[in-house]
């Protein structure tokens, strides 16, 4: 079995799966009203380590371009509806996720 990534936008949760299997859920920020997280099936395409400014640790670029999946420097925001689209973890939480994922890891993004 292969790990997918499930986002619910709605429940500020982002869960990992190895085929029907729940391995973890992390909470996490999503976007605005005014820049809503995109709804879709996407693949995580690059791994970027200190990406730098509000990203945290780590970047992990989705395949729609300017959205992706990141740490960050304002662990206050995760839990609410406060970035630009992309979806923000904790920084220990995004290194775990990307130790478990490839690139080329499918994400499903919903409400």
């Amino acid at each position: 079995m292969v790990n997918w990534i499930d986002v619910s936008t709605s429940k500020h949760q982002l869960k990992l799966f190895n085929g029907n299997r729940l391995i973890k859920t992390y909470p996490i920020a999503v976007g605005k009203i005014l820049s809503p997280t995109p709804y879709g099936t996407y693949t995580i395409v690059n791994k970027q380590p200190n990406p730098g400014g509000p990203f945290g640790v780590l970047w992990m670029g989705l395949s729609k371009p300017h959205y992706g999946i990141h740490g960050t420097n304002n662990p206050a925001s995760i839990g609410k509806d406060v970035s630009h689209g992309c979806i923000r973890m904790f920084n220990q939480h995004v290194l775990d996720l990307s130790a478990k994922v490839k690139i080329g890891t499918r994400v499903v993004i919903h409400r």
